[in-house]
């Protein structure tokens, strides 16, 4: 083996993971209501270009803001991701599904569902990978009666909004077990 092109291999999928994590990092800002993670995978002066946005990043995120806040709860998933390396540039290819929980005009609950790419082109900056230019594409769309009345009375854990959401209660995931055996019995349902 040639320990030049190992090392370039491993090099190439450090950044390539890099630059996934920042899809990661923008729907968790999407998904969470978190202004902050979501500008932080952009440069500052990335351009975006969605049909229903166009432009600089901080209006950007104020838009997303603004819209997502209108929705009772959001989830966005990742797909394939494809990152082809030029130099100090790369450019990849998103699969996303973004399922929105909306309100009808009767505000009745509505499941809207979006599946897509986001086709970018990322910079390699001081060290850092960035999104520089980045186009959402939708593939299709679904928009249903939503269909979740058994979770009004779950036990299940709840996700929420920045800062609410047990993602940002640290203090909470340092607990330990006193014992391999320790269990506690799950509230009744109401």
């Amino acid at each position: 083996m040639n320990s030049t092109a190992d090392t370039q291999r491993l090099l190439d999928s450090a950044h390539r993971d890099e630059i996934r994590t920042l899809s990661a990092l923008y729907m968790r800002g999407l998904d969470r209501l978190d202004p902050a993670t979501l500008r932080s995978v952009f440069w500052p002066d990335a351009w975006l270009a969605y049909g229903i946005y166009e432009g600089a990043v901080n209006p950007f995120v104020d838009f997303c803001m603004q819209a997502l806040a209108t929705h009772d709860a959001n989830q966005h998933l990742l797909g394939q991701i494809t990152v082809e390396l030029d130099g100090d540039q790369a450019f990849g290819e998103v699969y996303y599904q973004a399922y929105h929980r909306t309100r009808a005009t009767d505000g009745a609950p509505r499941d809207l569902l979006i599946s897509g790419r986001y086709v970018d082109r990322y910079e390699l900056r001081e060290d850092r990978w960035r999104i520089a230019w980045r186009s959402e594409l939708v593939d299709w769309t679904r928009d249903d009666q939503a269909a979740d009345d058994w979770f009004a009375d779950s036990l299940m854990i709840r996700g929420d909004r920045a800062p609410r959401d047990p993602l940002y209660q640290r203090d909470v995931m340092q607990r330990r077990a006193t014992s391999a055996t320790e269990a506690h019995r799950p509230r009744e349902r109401s």
